[in-house]
């Protein structure tokens, strides 16, 4: 399989993360709408490490370090301007830290939990909206 055939794979299961996000959102599901969330940027940053480096992603979930790790890759600082591309990363660290946290409560049920009662519809639609942003580049 050549890198551009694994990141079409990783966009596919990316976008059907996302279409579950939207089902859950729109059952009230918000928890789970973060979870698929971050499932589906994670695998987005997954596939564009493989296309960009013809190597496996790192195995962790923290998609501020994958994309830290794409960062110092020789292949990415020919593609980009390395300076550009920090910044623009450092616009959604919060962002990737809060999704985090929604990735571990969907693994580890006392957690879940905890963090349930802090979800609300309307920091879900923010979800949305930030995961375009992020995805529109």
């Amino acid at each position: 399989m050549t890198n551009r055939e694994k990141f079409n794979y990783w966009l596919e299961i990316a976008q059907y993360d996302l279409d579950t996000a939207r089902a859950m959102f729109d059952s009230g599901r918000y928890l789970y709408v973060a979870f698929t969330c971050q499932q589906s940027i994670e695998k987005i940053s997954k596939g564009l490490y493989t296309l960009i480096t013809n190597n496996e992603p790192p195995r962790i979930h923290n998609i501020w370090q994958i994309f830290r790790t794409l960062k110092k890759e020789p292949q990415m600082k020919k593609l980009v301007d390395i300076v550009s591309f920090d910044l623009e990363l450092n616009k959604h660290k919060l962002f990737f830290a809060e999704l985090l946290s929604y990735y571990i409560s969907g693994r580890y049920p006392t957690y879940k939990e905890k963090i349930s009662s802090s979800i609300v519809s309307e920091k879900q639609s923010i979800y949305f909206l930030q995961l375009r942003r992020f995805s529109n580049g």
